[in-house]
């Protein structure tokens, strides 16, 4: 008999040596769930394989609505009008990066997105003409020349998480695939065409185009022209990825088997997420299950290092909410073991002034303001495709060193068909050029093949075809 079951049964009582049987305890009343207050959505954890029936059944005792439930890891998201639905469920099951900005208020919230967005705002437009002179990020690991042997295959699809590629642009729309693509920003997938396009931010347009875009009446050609990219929008109109767009783009992954993501952002609010926390486990434990479900089922997940010209593995405060940082805490996605984390150089071929170091995988060309090609090469920062009338401008950022890797990544994964992600990982990086340590780099540490600043070195598309 279950638990359940046995609880349910009368309560008998001895009395005076005679036994009764004692009414059954009244039902408790309905809970009166708030239904006038702004809703929020929240990420909230079960034990993998828990019934969707017994998920359903808990959040509505507990005033919240399910949006989606994925089962296979164990994580439901719901939204809920009630300020307690966390404390309902547990503040170390649920979590919603929505109501910590509305907490935080317009300040904390400038003050988590301002210098991202500044950074990675559209520098200049390229003029026509042929734009192939002016890709020196793409001559810095030899694409080019990768072109001529391989462009990669048409059974490889990247799944681009970011904020939407616009499909009529001349150098995309040969490469997005529809039927692959949904947009992810209620932690539900939907797959309608306006759901995964871009709206506010040409972000992951910029993206799309250094990974396969190709268009040669422009000169323009990414690093992996030859595979197909899918739109799998997290970022919302605000600027913000919350957990639960990340954990829905990257079951989306899994279940649609992309070989590689790309992944040019860090889950919002808190730069750091910390696992023992209240609030931020929920939110950690999510993501983890969805990356490993992921990796598990064939995907290597690319990520950018970050922007804020940090040592990860050395902070012990949060630049974006006042919380203090220890070891059991980290920038997601890019913490979760399996992901390729990407640091950023400038054309001269050293860090970029901004971007983060510490635990790095491998570099790639993200651009700095500082380090000025020559008259005719390009801008400071990587020249992509934009959403403005098919046009072609420049973004400086870890988020365009990322792609980088991300190209390459689909070179070998077109290569080596059906490479577990842990193997491609290990072949990314080791058919990267090392670039040690220089002299007046006193922060990095660590030799040529594997330091603090350039992890094994810079990817070069070349080498991967070869």
């Amino acid at each position: 008999m279950s638990r359940l079951r046995r609880m349910a049964a009368p309560l008998v009582l001895a009395v005076g040596g005679g036994l009764f049987a004692a009414a059954p305890a009244a039902e408790a009343a309905p809970v009166a769930c708030d239904t006038t207050s702004t809703p929020y959505t929240y990420v909230v954890t079960y034990q993998p394989g828990t019934r969707a029936s017994s998920v359903d059944k808990e959040l509505a005792a507990k005033c919240g609505t399910k949006v989606a439930y994925y089962g296979e890891i164990g994580v439901a998201i719901a939204t809920s009008r009630n300020a307690d639905f966390q404390q309902k469920i547990g503040v170390y099951r649920a979590y919603s990066g929505g109501k910590d900005v509305a907490s935080q208020g317009a300040a904390a919230s400038a003050r988590s997105l301002g210098a991202v967005r500044t950074l990675e705002d559209t520098r200049t437009f390229a003029a026509s003409g042929d734009l192939s002179a002016q890709q020196w990020d793409m001559k810095a690991i030899h694409a080019p020349e990768a072109n001529k042997k391989y462009q990669g295959s048409r059974s490889v699809t990247v799944g681009v998480l970011d904020s939407g590629i616009d499909a009529t642009h001349p150098a995309l729309k040969a490469a997005v695939s529809p039927s692959e693509s949904a947009g992810c920003i209620t932690g539900a997938a939907d797959t309608s065409p306006a759901s995964w396009a871009p709206t506010t931010s040409d972000h992951g347009t910029h993206v799309a185009g250094t990974i396969a875009g190709k268009d040669p009446a422009a000169g323009f050609t990414g690093i992996a022209p030859g595979v197909k990219l899918a739109s799998v929008k997290v970022v919302n109109d605000d600027g913000y990825i919350f957990p639960e767009s990340a954990v829905c783009g990257f079951v989306w992954a899994a279940k649609h088997g992309f070989p590689v993501t790309n992944n040019s952002y860090y889950i919002d609010p808190g730069m750091f997420f910390c696992s023992r926390e209240p609030g931020d486990a929920a939110a950690y434990e999510a993501v983890r299950r969805a990356i490993e479900f992921s990796t598990h089922h064939g995907v290597l997940n690319v990520s950018a290092a970050g922007n804020s010209g940090f040592d990860t593995t050395a902070q012990t405060t949060d630049p974006n909410r006042p919380h203090p940082v220890d070891k059991s805490c980290g920038i997601l996605p890019k913490a979760i073991d399996g992901v390729v984390t990407v640091s950023s150089v400038g054309y001269a071929g050293t860090k970029s002034s901004f971007s983060n170091y510490g635990s790095i995988d491998v570099t790639a060309p993200g651009g700095d303001f500082s380090q000025l090609p020559p008259s005719g090469e390009g801008p400071s920062c990587p020249l992509s495709t934009t959403v403005f009338g098919g046009l072609y401008g420049s973004k400086c950022g870890t988020s365009m060193a990322s792609p980088h890797a991300a190209g390459v990544a689909a070179l070998l994964a077109s290569k080596f068909r059906g490479i577990p992600p842990q193997l491609l990982a290990r072949v990314l990086a080791g058919e990267a050029d090392p670039v040690k340590c220089a002299a007046a780099e006193t922060a990095c540490t660590g030799p040529a093949k594997n330091n603090s600043y350039y992890g094994h070195g810079l990817v070069n598309a070349l080498d991967a075809v070869r």
